[in-house]
């Protein structure tokens, strides 16, 4: 390389260089231009956006799910109500939910039944803090400075000292404050609390709609409540929820948070709501809440919509349920006008389908006096299996198949009804003296000495006129055991809560055995009842019985959606007896409805569906409402059966308690009202036939009417 070439490499480097720097000038420039948007421009936001901090698994109510009949008619439904919020943050103040409760006063109305005096008297103190003061003296904080009494003291003196005038200067107006500010401090932070959801009216929708920038945490949504399109039909078995101010129990608190519950849910408290909670709660519908370090509501975002709940088919019939209910009524007042009824104050139906232990009629009356004396019904429903009572004689078909299991009786045995006169107890007997009678005689008439005859030879007993009667105890146990069998004092099994299972005597003198052969010792209940004679109908098979028949996903569009599951006819166990046993009962139990001197034949002769039951009185003493009033003896009133004879799908049990007493000539309630409910199954049986073939054939034409058309 020659010198001048060696100087004009040295005269471009610098030319290089200033070129480099007056780049790296222009980035630094940049650099700090946008430096300076971000710290002056956007510097608020950016430092906002740092501040932020995400609060998840916010929630809101979805509808829960309906209730249909076997039919699909709507029992329990929902109505859309429209409903104001609020949703509190971490950082809202007393006076910040006073100021937005005022700007909500002037926007809505709101009932103040709910403002307790506690309530007035802390929004006394809170908007009249000079006055409030005045309610402390020197000696009171002096009394907190040295020592005597806590700073927090001070507030329940205050509270306490707060005169009847002094909440008297509350106005309406400000109490209708009070009672929004109430509502909004149930809540809970970051949860939705209702403030108001029945009766808002459009204008209250719009008026609030166009102030929510203005009213922070406040929202227009939808809501719902439980609507019952039968009124009170069912209403003690159908149960209730509880309401957003009661949420939760606090029992179960901690299993229903661990399963994602907000604390002010509504949950189901009682029978099919509460059985049922999990499917028809639903998915609630779920969002995040953006705050700030001081936990105000930033943004909500949606993570999920949420899902109604799913819908309950039950077994029952509404129909049926209904007339039924109706005859029990109509022959409650009837009987009631009967002498030596005073006692008399309810009714029970189950019926349910043998074959797959579905519950077609759970029904139950009660008549009661309102505060003013007046006599009214009130829905018993419930009482079928929470309240058990002697049944009497509609026990002996399992008295009489508990003889044949144990050896003590054998089909066709024949036995003389006859007084049995006991040492140092009254004459033993039947309605009247039968003379010789077989097993089938024994159930068509009722023989009580018959069942007095098996139970001794089930206890080992030998009896001899007017002599003591020593039995082995054991035949307690024994017979018990084979009553469980069909259900008798013992858990049905039905899809329900509470159920009863009825009272063991504790005596085990050997006369009570005899009481307990012919059910005027231990007590069962309705249903026990009708599970029982179910058993018999069936050949032996002791069906669980079952109030949901399906549980289907809600469709709002079509009303009724898909089935998510289907109830499975259970089998809780089988009689261990002979086939040739169980139909000699089931014949016994044709002949007491269809054969002269049977004790249901003056009812149920002549009847084309061809019945089969039993009958039962038994002896008892009042255990109802003001039961000191009466201590003479009464008598309860049951029935059981089922029908056709030959292929049941229908069973039933009445149970009528405390139906007369000793001053009366006794009654037939019980045979009345089973003739009137068996009628009337099959009347609408025969009706919903003729409409289901009458829809067939209108079917069929439309079919053909297609068919052609596309042709």
């Amino acid at each position: 390389m020659t010198k001048e070439e060696k100087k004009r490499k040295r005269k471009m480097l610098p030319v290089r260089l200033n070129a480099l720097f007056l780049v790296v000038f222009f980035i630094f420039c940049g650099i700090v231009l946008r430096l300076g948007v971000v710290q002056i421009v956007y510097g608020q936001d950016y430092k906002k956006e740092l501040e932020r901090k995400e609060e998840t698994d916010v929630s809101s109510t979805v509808p829960r799910g309906k209730m249909y009949d076997r039919n699909y008619t709507p029992l329990v439904d929902n109505e859309p109500l429209n409903a104001i919020t609020y949703t509190r943050s971490s950082a809202t103040s007393q006076e910040d939910r006073l100021a937005i409760a005022k700007a909500l006063s002037g926007l809505i109305e709101q009932n103040t039944d709910k403002v307790t005096e506690r309530d007035k008297k802390d929004y006394w103190i809170m908007t009249r803090p000079d006055e409030a003061k005045k309610k402390i003296t020197s000696e009171d904080r002096q009394k907190v400075e040295d020592g005597e009494i806590p700073e927090d003291k001070l507030y329940e003196l205050q509270l306490s000292r707060i005169t009847e005038q002094d909440l008297a200067d509350i106005s309406e107006k400000e109490l209708e404050v009070l009672a929004i500010k109430r509502q909004m401090d149930a809540g809970y932070a970051m949860t939705p609390q209702t403030i108001k959801n029945k009766g808002v009216t459009p204008e209250e929708v719009a008026a609030v709609s166009g102030q929510l920038e203005d009213l922070p945490g406040v929202d227009i949504t939808t809501d719902w409540e439980r609507k019952y399109p039968y009124k009170s039909m069912l209403r003690t078995m159908i149960g209730s929820i509880s309401s957003p101010e009661q949420g939760i129990p606090k029992e179960q608190r901690d299993t229903f948070l661990a399963k994602g519950y907000s604390l002010n849910d509504r949950v189901g408290t009682s029978y099919l709501e509460m059985q049922y909670e999990d499917v028809l709660q639903g998915e609630k519908a779920r969002a995040k809440n953006i705050t700030d370090r001081e936990g105000n509501i930033l943004e909500t975002q949606i993570i999920s919509e949420g899902k109604s709940g799913k819908d309950l088919i039950l077994t029952l019939d509404v129909e049926l349920q209904q007339e039924v209910e109706k005859i029990i009524e109509e022959e409650l007042k009837a009987a009631k006008k009967e002498s030596g009824t005073e006692m008399l104050d309810r009714a029970f139906v189950v019926m349910m389908d043998p074959r797959n232990g579905e519950v077609l009629t759970m029904a139950g009356k009660q008549i009661v006096k309102d505060d003013s004396g007046v006599q009214k019904i009130n829905d018993y429903s419930l009482g079928a299996m929470t309240s058990s009572y002697t049944m009497g004689s509609a026990v002996k078909g399992a008295t009489v198949l508990a003889g044949y299991q144990s050896g003590a009786i054998k089909p066709g045995t024949s036995l003389l009804d006859e007084p049995l006169y006991i040492k140092g107890s009254p004459a033993k007997k039947s309605y009247e003296t039968m003379g010789t009678v077989n097993d089938l005689e024994a159930l068509k008439r009722s023989s009580n000495v018959y069942m007095f005859k098996t139970a001794i030879e089930m206890g080992d007993g030998e009896y001899k006129k007017n002599s003591s009667l020593p039995l082995d105890t054991g035949a307690f146990s024994e017979m018990r055991n084979y009553f469980s069998q069909f259900g008798l004092g013992v858990p049905t099994g039905i899809d329900l809560p509470n159920e009863a299972t009825g009272y063991k005597g504790t005596s085990v003198t050997p006369g009570l055995l005899l009481d307990l052969s012919i059910g005027q010792y231990d007590t069962y209940t309705p249903l026990q009842l009708a599970q029982y004679v179910s058993t018999i109908a069936n050949g032996g098979y002791r069906m669980k019985p079952q109030m949901v028949k399906e549980i289907r996903e809600p469709d709002p569009s079509e009303g009724i959606g898909p089935a998510v599951r289907s109830s499975e006819p259970h089998v809780l166990n089988k009689l261990d007896m002979d086939k040739d046993q169980i139909e000699r009962v089931q014949e016994g139990f044709r002949q007491v409805m269809q054969e002269k001197k049977g004790t249901g034949y003056g009812y149920f002769m002549g009847a084309d569906y061809s019945p089969a039951g039993k009958t039962g009185t038994a002896q008892a003493f009042y255990d109802g409402p003001n039961k000191s009033k009466f201590l003479a003896p009464t008598f309860n009133l049951t029935m059981v059966g089922y029908a056709p004879h030959d292929k049941p799908e229908v069973a039933f049990s009445v149970v009528v308690p405390w139906a007369y007493d000793k001053s009366s000539n006794s009654n037939s309630v019980n045979k009345v009202i089973s003739k009137r409910i068996m009628d009337k199954y099959f009347e609408l049986k025969e009706k919903h036939d003729k409409e289901n073939l009458e829809q067939k054939n209108i079917d069929k034409i439309e079919e053909k009417a297609i068919k052609k058309e596309v042709e």
